[in-house]
């Protein structure tokens, strides 16, 4: 057998162009995957299974409660919706979530190089950045809303749920709602503690840190102290939760009544226009190789 060489010359691309929104496109699908661990070995898939599932036990019990046993044990045991990430298991996994998730999408791409590849495509920093954000967004969003909707849906098909079709959508839209807000709050400060460093486990720490040492330290302040009221804000465990009180059109808790919604509010949009500008000052004048 004889070999031939055929020089076919330089050929130019001329499938679709899907521009910037392709590839970002593709980056948040690529960034869901890797949050799930799919494609790569079994040992990556086990958190986030693990932490998805766990936020879901806590409505699994609610509905066995509201199954098994008479409507009047079941107001004293069913909880509102709002009331669902008081609990420890659902406050945890998206504690947990947060802390894995930001670091590995984005300490890994700097550490690997890759984020260098990643910029070489129509993607620019912001681009990038956006991407990143609301693959990380979705990814917390399957926790801050999944169960809490999957519980009131299985409440009304076993009879125990809104009665009315108003109610039914007045309820899933402050679900809806107030989950999108804990996603982003939570998305914003994984984000930026991720900025930081390029090393995954140490912004692991960091985030896990900040969260429940937030937690903590401004417990012991408001009880020992006579400090103002508004100092519980920066309790960035609990805040998005007692918000999402205000949403469904609840007190939440008693040492959260003298804070006022509207203040809420503007510590939420606060932190998140802080974490923005520290995460672009991080991004922006990066040396990044390609």
């Amino acid at each position: 057998m004889t070999a031939e060489i055929f020089d076919r010359g330089y050929r130019q691309y001329d499938g679709p162009r899907s521009g910037v929104p392709g590839a970002m496109k593709t980056l948040v699908k690529h960034s869901l995957k890797r949050s799930l661990g799919l494609g790569r070995s079994a040992r990556f898939k086990v958190i986030p299974v693990l932490v998805i599932l766990f936020s879901f036990i806590p409505a699994l019990v609610f509905l066995g409660i509201a199954a098994l046993f008479p409507e009047e044990i079941n107001n004293q045991f069913i909880p509102t919706y709002a009331e669902y990430f008081t609990y420890t298991i659902p406050i945890t996994s998206l504690v947990l979530f947060s802390a894995f998730i930001a670091p590995d999408l984005l300490c890994t791409d700097r550490r690997s190089s890759m984020l260098g590849v990643y910029l070489a495509s129509p993607l620019d920093r912001r681009s990038y950045l956006v991407s990143k954000a609301i693959a990380i967004s979705i990814m917390l969003g399957i926790i801050t809303v999944g169960p809490p909707l999957f519980l009131m849906i299985a409440l009304v098909l076993e009879g125990s749920g809104p009665d009315t079709v108003g109610e039914f959508l007045t309820t899933g839209l402050r679900i809806i709602g107030s989950g999108i807000m804990m996603s982003a709050f939570y998305t914003a400060i994984s984000f930026a503690v991720a900025a930081a460093t390029d090393r995954a486990g140490t912004a692991i720490a960091a985030i896990l840190g900040l969260l429940f040492g937030s937690g903590a330290i401004i417990t012991i302040i408001t009880e020992t102290t006579q400090v103002d009221s508004n100092i519980r804000l920066l309790n960035f465990l609990n805040m998005p939760g007692q918000l999402g009180f205000r949403i469904h059109g609840e007190a939440g808790s008693l040492d959260w009544l003298q804070v006022s919604t509207s203040s809420m509010w503007l510590a939420f949009f606060g932190i998140l226009l802080v974490s923005t500008l520290w995460i672009w000052s991080r991004y922006g004048p990066l040396l990044v190789r390609r």
